[in-house]
């Protein structure tokens, strides 16, 4: 982002000093406090060993996952990329408003705007499609670490030890898939060159939403409120899985029937209180403890700040296209929902960094290990050079930093070129063998890489797209000799780049046709020859930079095999001089946490109670966006009118909890289930200071959000006059 980026983005790319320099004496590392044990995500292999009564629930493990035999992990699903929970026998299914908020994004138009006034079907013709949206249900798992590492000698480079692993993930998946029909598997990494659990998957195709709340209340607060507490938002949506008439899982079609799901949540309409103990079962996406100080130095120096600056100004630039275009506006909106929350998160993250010094104390911790390991003859042959390589590998980063992220994220904001990028690649992948094409041109993942490009065009506003390509064309004009992109310079001369730039990108988005949803289908899986004959300048662009995007992923593959290894020899060394057994970080899969609801202290004499009310969003209320509360709250609000929703103690209606839980990107819309494994609450965020929990996580300040069911049911039954609903949960009047 040249042309905005005021501190400069390449200064922030400048190599640091050694890790070991900022290391500080191994006593001091020592003497830092252990977290609690309750930290962790714990993945369904770990869950048989933990004691679920010392930590006051009144469930067993069995009760949770019994291979074979199922439980209440049953009724746990991933909606696309956050979780969701069935909560009664006919496939209905509780998530988040914002997890949802792509169904009603696609529907809307100035003139029916459902992300404005909110969606309710009254009966299940009415429900809504979600082209694209998936349903994923666990069905069980098998360690297969000995399959995957099998015969990967310490001398094989680094390249071929990741293509190595690669291939033999794909064929595992493969096999698996042979042997179970109709069903997914994928082959997720635990621990980094130590540990690989293969998921079988049912996945449902035909996805519906049944109530979505108005904006107001599923985003009340906005990005005003976003990672804060305390929070008042409805952040909570229903959605319908529907399968086949012969019950298996089917695209849409009018005939498809509600999904059965083997288990579905009770509804717990007198919700928890403060100090009450509870646990979430979810999907958490990525978490990055146990990685060295390197890793935490890159992250802190280079990437989040680059990208958090980057999505500060692409949202600046959508908001103000957005004032003047209503229909672009509605196109925008989810990128700039999504966007808006990367970003602040980043910068949260930057902040708690900054605070805690992670990156420097890490580094201690790291000195320490060099010690511990030098100390022991037969630890040094093992891991002698691994914390020396890990840097190695990060000051490579730092040195192709201002390419790689140029390239990088150019592909992900321009959407002509990355269209373009994928069509090429369709073009040459589908004439490989399916076990050696990437990932997203292999048979069983060629529908949903389609779907996701033509979604890409439906949500594609072209005066965006020109200023985007415009910068990081102007970006790439200003990297250093060494690491120039051939495929810009030539159409940018030496002299007059900005008039070049706006040359270019006035005859090719003037003459392109990737804007055609119908020709970008026909297009995609086109043999080569064909592709290449077509005259479209965003084909010809794409064509020229494959160098370049060829080169940085050949960097990436072979710095990926380092990683493995080495981050993978990281967490055993640190196994060792800890004398513990880590938890794998989060990578997607189910995983259960929990902890009990509970307030905290996020400054000096500033104490946060662990429930919010009604009473908050009155408050808060200015009649304009984000805290235009709809009239009819307000009106239910002066009668006081709760029905038996209201808290039992605070003798008023909740809205918001905080907890103790350890939870991260991915855990939207996970159950919060109270100890008996009855739904409460549903997650969607995380304290501002707790955004740090993706590197760290630590009782005294990491805290997540839910909405409380009671406000749930209120909102459902009262506001929306949604019945229907309250009928199919079985919780019975709420008046």
């Amino acid at each position: 982002m040249a042309a905005t980026n005021t501190t400069g983005t390449r200064a922030l790319i400048n190599p640091r000093p050694g890790i070991f320099a900022l290391a500080l004496a191994a006593v001091l590392f020592l003497s830092v406090p252990a977290s609690r044990a309750d930290e962790g995500m714990y993945p369904l292999s770990e869950i048989g060993k933990l004691n679920l009564a010392a930590h006051g629930l009144k469930l067993t493990a069995a009760d949770i996952f019994d291979p074979g035999k199922g439980g209440l992990v049953d009724a746990i699903v991933r909606v696309g990329g956050c979780t969701g929970s069935f909560v009664s026998p006919e496939g209905l299914i509780i998530t988040n408003h914002h997890c949802a908020f792509g169904i009603v994004q696609q529907a809307s138009t100035p003139d029916r705007d459902y992300i404005t006034d909110g969606f309710f079907a009254p009966d299940g013709r009415a429900e809504l499609p979600a082209p694209g949206l998936t349903i994923r249900i666990t069905d069980s798992y098998t360690d297969v670490s000995a399959e995957v590492l099998a015969d990967l000698p310490d001398t094989m480079d680094y390249t071929a030890r990741s293509e190595a692993i690669s291939r033999r993930m794909k064929e595992i998946v493969a096999r698996a898939e042979a042997d179970h029909p109709g069903k997914r598997a994928d082959v997720s990494e635990m621990f980094p060159g130590k540990s690989y659990l293969l998921f079988i998957y049912t996945y449902l195709r035909d996805v519906r939403a049944v109530y979505v709340p108005p904006r107001s209340v599923g985003e009340f607060g906005g990005e005003t409120d976003n990672w804060v507490w305390p929070r008042h938002t409805g952040d909570f949506a229903f959605v319908r899985a529907y399968v086949g008439p012969d019950g298996s899982p089917a695209d849409y079609s009018p005939d498809n029937v509600p999904y059965k799901p083997k288990r579905f949540l009770k509804v717990d309409p007198a919700g928890v209180e403060d100090g009450d103990n509870v646990f979430i079962l979810g999907y958490p996406g990525r978490t990055y403890r146990h990685q060295s100080s390197s890793f935490l130095a890159y992250e802190e120096d280079v990437r989040m700040p680059y990208v958090a600056d980057l999505y500060r100004w692409e949202i600046s630039v959508m908001e103000a296209l957005g004032d003047e275009d209503p229909a672009g506006a509605i196109k925008m909106s989810g990128r700039i929902k999504s966007l808006s929350n990367v970003m602040k998160n980043y910068t949260s993250k930057l902040q708690g960094m900054a605070r805690l010094g992670l990156t420097a104390e890490r580094a201690a911790e790291d000195s320490t290990l060099t010690a511990f390991i030098a100390a022991d003859p037969a630890l040094a042959a093992r891991y002698g050079d691994m914390l020396d390589e890990l840097e190695r590998v990060y000051v490579s980063m730092r040195q192709d930093a201002d390419l790689s992220l140029t390239l990088e994220y150019m592909n992900r904001s321009v959407v002509m070129l990355s269209v373009a990028r994928q069509l090429l690649e369709a073009s040459d992948e589908m004439l490989k063998p399916d076990i050696e094409r990437r990932s997203p041109y292999m048979e069983r993942n060629l529908r949903s890489t389609k779907t996701s490009l033509l979604r890409s065009l439906r949500e594609y506003v072209e005066p965006a797209d020109q200023r985007f390509l415009r910068e990081f064309f102007l970006d790439a004009s200003d990297l250093d000799v060494n690491h120039r992109i051939g495929a810009i310079d030539s159409r940018l001369g030496e002299t007059n780049v900005e008039g070049a730039i706006d040359e270019f990108i006035s005859a090719a988005y003037g003459s392109t046709r990737l804007t055609d949803s119908a020709f970008v289908a026909n297009c995609f899986g086109m043999a080569p020859d064909s592709l290449s004959a077509i005259d479209d300048p965003f084909l010809k662009l794409a064509a020229d930079l494959r160098p370049a995007y060829e080169a940085e992923r050949s960097r990436s593959v072979e710095r990926r095999g380092a990683l493995t290894k080495l981050n993978g020899e990281y967490a055993e060394a640190r196994e060792l001089l800890l004398k513990k057994d880590f938890i794998p970080d989060a990578n997607g899969t189910l995983r259960m946490t929990f902890g009990s609801i509970k307030g905290y202290t996020p400054a000096d004499a500033l104490h946060a109670e662990p429930i919010t009310t009604i009473r908050g969003v009155i408050e808060k209320t200015t009649g304009r966006e984000p805290f235009n509360t709809p009239a009819k709250i307000v009106e239910l609000y002066g009668k006081k009118d709760y029905g038996r929703l209201a808290s039992r103690k605070l003798r008023t209606l909740p809205v918001c909890l905080l907890y103790n839980l350890d939870t991260t990107g991915g855990n939207s819309g996970s159950p919060l289930l109270n100890a008996a494994g009855d739904l409460v609450g549903v997650n969607f965020d995380r304290a501002y200071g707790a955004t740090i929990n993706d590197f760290a996580w630590d009782e005294s300040y990491s805290r997540s959000i839910a909405v409380d069911i009671r406000y749930v049911l209120w909102m459902t039954a009262k506001v929306a006059g949604a019945n229907r609903i309250i009928g199919e949960l079985g919780v019975g009047p709420v008046d």
